[in-house]
């Protein structure tokens, strides 16, 4: 199992509307994201925007792959993009870029 963890950066002035999309996301994003290998998924938010993401996944890039199929995906991230600041035109999804693990106690 790969484990994986991610930085986005979310706008200061759309904290909270970030939070609220979090506690009633989209009961189909759910099942899409299960059904293409997301597992163990987390995102902590800190008060200055800074958001961590980590999953779990046999294979993060046919987890992505299977995300960017599907047409929820694609809603999702259209709506979300504009709650992040750095983007440089890419989806959120597009700008996850795994950090390198250097520890784990197992």
């Amino acid at each position: 199992m790969q484990r994986v963890c991610f930085l986005l950066k979310v706008r200061q002035d759309k904290l909270a509307e970030y939070r609220e999309r979090h506690a009633a996301v989209w009961p189909e994003m759910l099942d899409a994201l299960s059904a293409t290998g997301w597992h163990n998924y987390s995102l902590f938010l800190r008060d200055d925007g800074l958001l961590v993401g980590y999953l779990e996944t046999e294979d993060f890039e046919a987890a992505k792959a299977g995300m960017e199929a599907t047409e929820v995906n694609a809603r999702w991230q259209a709506e979300m993009g504009e709650f992040f600041e750095s983007l440089e035109g890419a989806r959120p999804d597009e700008a996850m870029k795994p950090l390198t693990e250097v520890f784990h106690l197992a």
